[in-house]
């Protein structure tokens, strides 16, 4: 077990702490990059995502997305508990930095995947905050993403600095660290829920009476 241990505990270096930073600095500068480009060239901004022609493939793609996305936040809840249901420090650890390596490499692009084909979607039905279920799932989604960004990535980064400093010969998790991964799950319950509104809305489309 000890091996393992330390192999997790290399991984949760300094250097992989660095690289796992700039995959989430980079995405998080892409969609700001947007919200700037679409606040203060909004026409073009418009122009470039009204793409009628490809209507049915950005649609593919946005289900897609937005599947994989909130797919991916829900089973890593379920791994996440069951890890620390087992009590074991090397199941704990390995579930740890698999979900964390899901969220920055594969949640990140899926994240800006999903507003783009949103928002060119939304463009082709037109205002979007003249829809409600439009308007409200956009919320919604934003909402979500507030709950990683404030709370979830800098507790992301409080437990790898604890992993860090772990004894690989030492079997049990210090209380602090059990407490802040118990901390993450409710965390990712709180972004996952508002997902689970916008799925409903996104199917059902209250008060709109056309097929999609």
């Amino acid at each position: 077990m000890s091996t393992s241990i330390e192999m997790f505990l290399q991984v949760c270096s300094n250097d992989y702490i660095m690289k796992t930073k700039l995959v989430l600095i980079g995405s998080l500068a892409i969609m700001a990059g947007m919200i700037v480009f679409a606040v203060l060239f909004k026409e073009a901004f418009v122009a470039l995502l009204y793409q009628p022609a490809l209507r049915p493939h950005v649609l593919f793609v946005h289900i897609v997305a937005t599947t994989l996305f909130f797919a991916n936040a829900v089973l890593g809840m379920l791994w996440e508990s069951r890890g620390l249901a087992s009590g074991r420090k090397d199941m704990i650890l390995h579930t740890y930095s698999t979900v964390t390596w899901l969220d920055a490499h594969l949640s990140s692009p899926l994240i800006i995947i999903s507003v783009i084909a949103g928002l060119m979607l939304s463009f082709l039905m037109g205002d979007l905050w003249q829809i409600g279920w439009l308007s409200t799932s956009f919320l919604l989604f934003l909402l979500s993403g507030v709950f990683w960004v404030v709370s979830d990535i800098p507790t992301q980064y409080k437990v790898k600095r604890l992993i860090a400093s772990l004894d690989p010969a030492d079997d049990t998790l210090p209380v602090r660290l059990t407490r802040l991964l118990k901390l993450r799950l409710w965390t990712s319950l709180a972004g996952v829920a508002p997902l689970v509104v916008v799925f409903v809305l996104m199917v059902y489309k209250p008060g709109e009476t056309s097929l999609p």
